[in-house]
């Protein structure tokens, strides 16, 4: 999609799942509390830490420097804020900036601002504004274009599909958001110039020129495409507070997080782009967290120290006084060795699952008995099986004897196959029963889940007499071969319930592969599993089996974060052609490829119900009424025509020395270490 000039947004992008990347911790020294004060001394008896210049007032026996250091399986390429995202880069991040808003328990905490922007409190505003023919305006389906007659568009007001209007040329005022922010006192970077809104400003005019030239990585799409491309201004009004201004028609249920990351215009403001990304500057970034930069022996290390500027200095944080990342490789028999000889105090995510693949019970049984801490929880990240509805040979017009057989057209078929998914069984096989299954695209413990979606529990005899009622006949009473078709109207008679399930190479989805075959095969579904490389899976339509739509069952993850991912099954995002059409199922109206092969309903779904609950959901505000019902009602048709199966919650684990204390894990936080700074040592901890 191409990236729209300066000072116009662009249209809507999501990201796709990747698989994070990971991080160990490693040595530090133990004592009982933090030290009342932090002064950096060289870190004695700590593998590869090397020591700092000696200060004026050497430390004392009775208060040695508290020193963690952080294993990474991977060393950053630099550490640009708004370049592409490594966890390792992440972990680091999190110790040199603090926020400066925190994603967590699936919703946003303000950390260097007084408080997020709400309509409840009037800080942020929802108010009519003339458009006119040019005017960057967001249209009613959801993309970023110019005004001109014909345009399909919501007049002030608007919030149905009924009172959309297709515009002539005659007056016309639309809805456009705004939200105000302003900074705590008193915040300073780590050289002690004051952070201002005008460094907030600098960000946002740096991540427009990234996005113009799609030179900074992967990073920026995870957060800002959308509230850069959609931005009508964003300015400051003061040393402390800025104003954020959508396009007309741009309705971000996500408004409260549009401040940009600010970024030291007085260390940077003087490079062009092409100056700043080799520079010093990125390997060597002013923050304003709870630690600062000191030195990065490449190949080897990165060390950090209290940051005497850090805005919650006066509590006393952080704990520790040297934090050292090192870059120590993926062997997962070494890196346990180093927890368990004391050489890690944390193994974070990638480095834990690099163990939890080698084995998972071993992990738990060394966290039972004392020798190391395992912090597992239900991830952001969940797995699916996805229904291939619309084949792309159906694209124009399904015809029975030439096209692949409709397996999955009738939502009874997709409901009889969910009930025949034993999905407990995998949580419990490979995950340990640590996880969960949910029941919708959002997960248990989303804010905006409903309570009250349609289930289906493991239950093979239901989803049998579902598929005698379709015509899927067991003719022969052997469970060792499939069903047949019999007078199913979009499959010939006498064919075989026999499709490939396809997924990648990872050896958890080689499992849950097994198993979920296994169980349908007990209600005569035939399911062979098919292992791709993940390159290839992932490939653009349409030669890639997913994006180009040519799959029967597919299993791949998608993360969920505080917004709501109904639009992954809009029939507005169906990937094809960018210039083609495509006639959905039943339907004699043909349909454009609005994101041509860039969309991500690789179902095909198209449902208009759905596609008008799912609109109403993204284009309701919180703090509007009936905002959560309108969420309640997108879940609700999901989880009854079933467009992909939802699977299971991967876990998110970490594995810590026992008397690290503070560690928490959140499905939503981008770093196991959101909370750095209060991690401390303590035995037992409380």
């Amino acid at each position: 999609m191409p990236i729209l000039p300066r000072l116009t947004p662009g249209a809507l992008r999501l990201g796709l799942l990747l698989f994070a990347l990971g991080a160990f911790l490693v040595g530090c020294s133990i004592t009982g509390e933090p030290p009342a004060s932090a002064t950096p001394v060289e870190g004695a008896g700590t593998p590869g830490v090397t020591g700092v210049a000696p200060t004026e007032i050497p430390p004392t026996p009775t208060s040695p420097p508290q020193v963690l250091v952080v294993c990474t399986a991977n060393e950053p390429d630099d550490l640009f804020a708004y370049g592409g995202r490594s966890p390792a880069k992440s972990h680091i991040l999190e110790a040199l900036y603090d926020g400066p808003i925190d994603r967590r328990g699936y919703d946003y905490q303000a950390v260097i601002l007084e408080k997020l922007p709400s309509l409840a409190d009037n800080d942020a505003r929802l108010e009519p504004v003339q458009v006119n023919e040019g005017d960057w305006v967001v249209n009613a389906a959801g993309l970023l274009v110019q005004l001109s007659a014909g345009e399909q568009v919501r007049p002030f007001g608007c919030s149905a599909p009924g009172c959309v209007l297709t515009w002539d040329g005659s007056p016309l005022e639309m809805a456009q958001l705004s939200a105000d922010f302003t900074l705590l006192p008193g915040l300073s970077w780590s050289d002690g110039v004051p952070l201002t809104a005008a460094d907030s400003v600098f960000g946002f005019e740096l991540a427009r020129t990234c996005l113009e030239g799609r030179r900074c990585g992967d990073g920026l799409v995870t957060d800002y495409p959308e509230s850069v491309q959609r931005t009508a201004a964003y300015i400051a009004l003061d040393e402390r507070s800025l104003r954020w201004t959508g396009v007309p028609g741009f309705l971000d249920a996500n408004y409260r997080t549009n401040f940009f990351f600010p970024m030291p215009e007085h260390q940077i403001g003087e490079l062009t782009l092409d100056e700043l990304l080799p520079s010093e500057a990125m390997r060597s970034p002013l923050g304003w967290g709870p630690f600062m930069l000191e030195s990065w022996a490449e190949g080897d290390q990165i060390r950090l120290v209290r940051n005497p500027h850090y805005f919650r200095a006066g509590e006393g944080l952080p704990n520790f006084d040297i934090l050292v990342f090192r870059f120590v490789g993926q062997d997962p028999e070494q890196n346990l060795n180093a927890i368990l000889s004391g050489g890690c105090d944390v193994l974070d995510r990638q480095a834990s699952e690099l163990l939890m693949d080698a084995g998972l019970e071993q992990l738990l049984d060394l966290g039972s008995s004392g020798r190391l801490a395992t912090i597992a929880i239900p991830d952001a990240i969940w797995e699916h099986a996805d229904f291939g509805i619309q084949h792309i040979s159906y694209d124009d017009g399904f015809q029975i004897t030439q096209d692949r057989p409709d397996f999955f057209g009738d939502v009874r078929t997709r409901q009889a196959i969910a009930l025949c998914l034993d999905r407990e069984q995998v949580v419990e096989t490979i995950l340990a029963g640590l996880s969960a299954v949910p029941d919708s695209y959002l997960p248990l413990g989303h804010p905006l889940a409903n309570p009250e979606v349609t289930r289906y529990p493991f239950d093979p005899a239901a989803g049998a007499a579902l598929l005698q009622q379709v015509g899927w006949q067991d003719e022969d009473g052997d469970p060792d071969s499939p069903r047949v078709a019999r007078g199913i109207p979009t499959v010939p008679d006498g064919t075989p319930f026999a499709f490939t399930y396809l997924t990648s190479q990872g050896e958890q989805r080689r499992q849950a592969a097994e198993i979920l075959s296994g169980s349908l095969a007990e209600c005569g579904i035939q399911a062979t599993p098919e292992f791709r490389d993940i390159g290839e899976l992932f490939a653009d339509g349409p030669q890639g089996p997913l994006f180009g739509r040519q799959f029967e069952m597919a299993q791949f993850a998608w993360q969920t974060g505080a917004r709501n991912p109904c639009d992954l099954y809009v029939s507005s995002r169906v990937p094809g052609p960018p210039q083609g059409e495509w006639f959905p199922l039943g339907s004699s109206q043909p349909r454009p490829f609005l994101f041509g092969w860039g969309g991500q309903n690789l179902t095909g779904f198209s449902h208009p119900e759905y596609d008008q609950a799912c609109a109403a959901a993204l284009e309701a505000l919180p703090g509007q009424a009936g905002y959560i019902q309108s969420h309640w009602e997108s879940q609700a048709i999901f989880s009854a025509e079933l467009p992909v199966v939802p699977l299971y919650q991967r876990l998110k684990l970490a594995v810590t020395r026992v008397d690290l204390c503070g560690f928490q894990l959140d499905a939503t936080a981008e770093s196991e270490l959101w909370n750095i700074e209060g991690l401390y040592l303590g035995e037992p901890c409380p």
